[in-house]
């Protein structure tokens, strides 16, 4: 299972949707359930979230690498997982 990080804002609307759709794609396939996402508040670890590349939220990194930025389809969200558990 590889690392998975979520940069996000409490007030972000897409980070709400997306929060809903992990919810969703996670009950899709067992493998799913043990897929950790480690959620990172810009907001309140600045100087973490600086230590990345990427201008919007919700962004994903999964094993080191960015494979999603900005607004997300439930399609994104599948991809991450999917990352995940290969």
């Amino acid at each position: 299972m590889k690392d998975v990080l979520m940069f996000m804002t409490s007030w972000c609307p897409y980070c709400k949707k997306a929060f809903s759709m992990i919810d969703e794609v996670r009950g899709e396939k067992e493998a799913y359930k043990d897929v950790e996402i480690v959620t990172i508040d810009e907001d309140k670890e600045r100087k973490y979230a600086d230590t990345f590349d990427y201008y919007r939220v919700p962004t994903f990194y999964v094993d080191g690498e960015k494979v999603h930025e900005g607004a997300a389809t439930i399609d994104n969200i599948r991809k991450v997982f999917e990352l995940a558990v290969g």
